[in-house]
């Protein structure tokens, strides 16, 4: 949708230094066929651990084309350049490396946080900082507690929820011998909730921008469209599903009115590892 309303954008992602631009297509070209022969199976556990092994960065999910994918997607490097020269794109996406830096079990915790304190601290004192917003947001709660019940949530569409494998379906009834530990009962086959109506449990999110109220923790209840419906806001984009049309934007965390307070970046503390340094 950016695309065909002509607003920049691009997808920053870790890349060897000796991996060519093509040979990243080519491997992107190859994850793309397996998932989609994997498509069909995608709600069995075990597949769907594998294709999330061989995600490594956002733009992986989408079968882009390959002028499109040359045109957006770039490797980190480019992004602290045109973070230091104020040249990012309208909207940028950075990920870490998935397998070393997503801070998830039994990775080293300090890595992914060094990772994303370099990030900052480059968008910070770029020259595009005085227009610049950053969200750093997780993806899922890493499996730790939460004592807050997640709440109800507008569903995103009217398709019901539903596993292929467990349904009883001619393709379940195909797949099930395929993969027969992935429905170990009857019972599994219909089993658990059928509609998209409820959040999950809560990540974290912080938000750096000139514009930042100081010291403010934001109470709203917000969800990953939020940054959705930011950018919808922002560029006068219709919504993508319902969830997004009804998600709240994180704006109450800025202060548009009044001169930004960090306009000068306040110094923030060392991670413990130092990025780049092992």
């Amino acid at each position: 949708m950016l695309s065909r309303h002509g607003i920049s954008w691009a997808n920053y992602h870790p890349v060897d230094d000796e991996q060519s631009r093509w040979r990243r297509y080519s491997r992107h070209k190859r994850k793309m066929t397996r998932r989609r022969l994997f498509a069909l199976a995608r709600s069995g556990t075990a597949m769907t651990r594998d294709v999330q092994k061989d995600i490594t960065f956002t733009a992986d999910l989408f079968p882009l084309g390959i002028g499109r994918y040359m045109r957006h997607v770039r490797s980190i490097d480019q992004f602290f350049a045109d973070a230091a020269r104020g040249t990012l794109p309208a909207f940028s996406i950075v990920d870490p490396d998935f397998d070393a830096f997503s801070e998830e079990n039994p990775q080293d915790i300090r890595k992914g946080e060094s990772f994303a304190a370099e990030v900052v601290n480059r968008v910070l004192h770029g020259s595009g900082w005085p227009h610049t917003l950053l969200i750093w947001v997780y993806d899922e709660h890493g499996g730790y507690y939460d004592h807050v019940p997640p709440p109800a949530a507008v569903p995103p569409d009217d398709v019901e929820g539903r596993s292929m494998i467990g349904s009883r379906s001619r393709l379940g009834t195909l797949f099930r011998p395929i993969f027969p530990r992935l429905v170990r009962t009857k019972e599994n086959q219909t089993e658990g909730p059928h509609r998209y109506d409820r959040y999950g449990f809560r990540v974290p999110a912080v938000i750096a921008s000139p514009y930042a109220r100081p010291d403010y923790v934001c109470s709203e209840i917000l969800d990953h469209t939020s940054v959705l419906k930011l950018v919808e806001e922002k560029w006068n984009l219709p919504p993508l599903t319902a969830r997004d049309a009804a998600a709240r934007t994180p704006l109450g965390a800025l202060d548009l009115t009044s001169p930004p307070v960090f306009l000068d970046p306040p110094p923030l503390p060392e991670p413990s590892l130092k990025w780049g340094t092992w």
